[in-house]
């Protein structure tokens, strides 16, 4: 009785531990969005004070993980994959999605990015050669379809925007790149274990943004860096955006998944459009319609029934 209590209470806690995780990570685009109102800062400077206030922790993690027993030590082709998909999907992706931001709303763009399970099952079809399955092929259509609900209901809303196309293509740039990453991820992973990967393609990735950055300072006219006083505003939404919504969730997601599994996980992480949604429509004012309600839903049930096939298909 006490160890099946004990199991539960793991379950519970791993559910809990996802969840916050999930609600944590919807909160950048919002924090995107509010950083742009009020410090008129740009996409990339944004983005590289992310990358910046994120680092230390993610080197202390790489250093801790090279002194563990059992440390795999990747070879040159390794290593090779690992800066492609750093690169691919933390620099690239992020780039297109923090641009992306300042032309359309938080909740467009968490819906727009919440087609990656749908991108990545396209990948594995065109590039593996995996069949997509009736059940796939029916959890496809919800997804685009829901999409499409909300991306015309938003146009009709957002009407004055002239770049509301432009910035919908870098989001959705973003899902694709991302999906990419994710794809080549889960080969990978079982050879060099998920912390590593993940630790290492975010310092490659870290290290493209800021490279980024300095040369567009080094042969552009804008300004370096926030410092003084002043720009006290812009460094607290970085370190907002490096702790709340980037290093704290992302451990916290990996905990998650160690007690419920990846597919649990991924399931309780569907909450994240809703969560951005509602943060919209408090924080910044972002009215709620049918149209996304509806769209929401579907992309949702599309993504809960990948995340279903995909765990079956793991029991079997």
């Amino acid at each position: 009785m006490e160890a099946r209590q004990a199991g539960k209470n793991a379950l519970l806690a791993g559910f809990a531990i996802s969840f916050t995780g999930a609600i944590l990570f919807s909160t950048k685009a919002i924090l995107v969005k509010l950083a742009f109102r009020s410090t008129h800062a740009d996409a990339l400077t944004l983005l590289a004070l992310r990358m910046l206030l994120s680092l230390p922790f993610y080197v202390a993690t790489a250093f801790w993980g090279s002194r563990q027993e059992g440390n795999v030590h990747m070879n040159g082709r390794q290593w090779g994959w690992v800066i492609a998909l750093g690169l691919l999907g933390y620099y690239l992706s992020s780039l297109f999605d923090f641009i992306g931001l300042q032309y359309i709303s938080a909740g467009l763009e968490r819906l727009i990015l919440f087609l990656y399970p749908s991108f990545a099952v396209l990948i594995n079809a065109v590039v593996f050669r995996q069949r997509i399955s009736r059940v796939q092929l029916i959890a496809l259509v919800l997804t685009y379809t829901g999409i499409g609900i909300a991306y015309f209901g938003e146009l009709k809303i957002d009407t004055g925007n002239p770049n509301f196309c432009w910035g919908s293509f870098l989001v959705f740039l973003c899902s694709i790149t991302y999906a990419t990453y994710l794809s080549g991820a889960g080969r990978l992973v079982p050879l060099v274990g998920a912390a590593k990967f993940t630790t290492y393609s975010m310092l490659t990735a870290t290290l493209g943004v800021l490279v980024h950055f300095f040369i567009r300072q080094a042969f552009g006219n804008h300004s370096s860096l926030p410092t003084g006083a002043g720009s006290g505003m812009l460094w607290g939404y970085g370190i907002m955006l490096a702790l709340v919504a980037t290093v704290i969730p992302s451990f916290m997601l990996s905990a998650g998944m160690k007690r419920i599994g990846a597919n649990n996980a991924a399931i309780v992480t569907s909450v994240g459009p809703v969560s951005t949604i509602l943060q919209a429509h408090f924080f910044l004012g972002d009215p709620i319609f049918a149209e996304q309600v509806i769209g929401t839903a579907l992309v949702i049930a599309g993504v809960l029934l990948i995340g279903w096939k995909e765990r079956r298909v793991g029991a079997g």
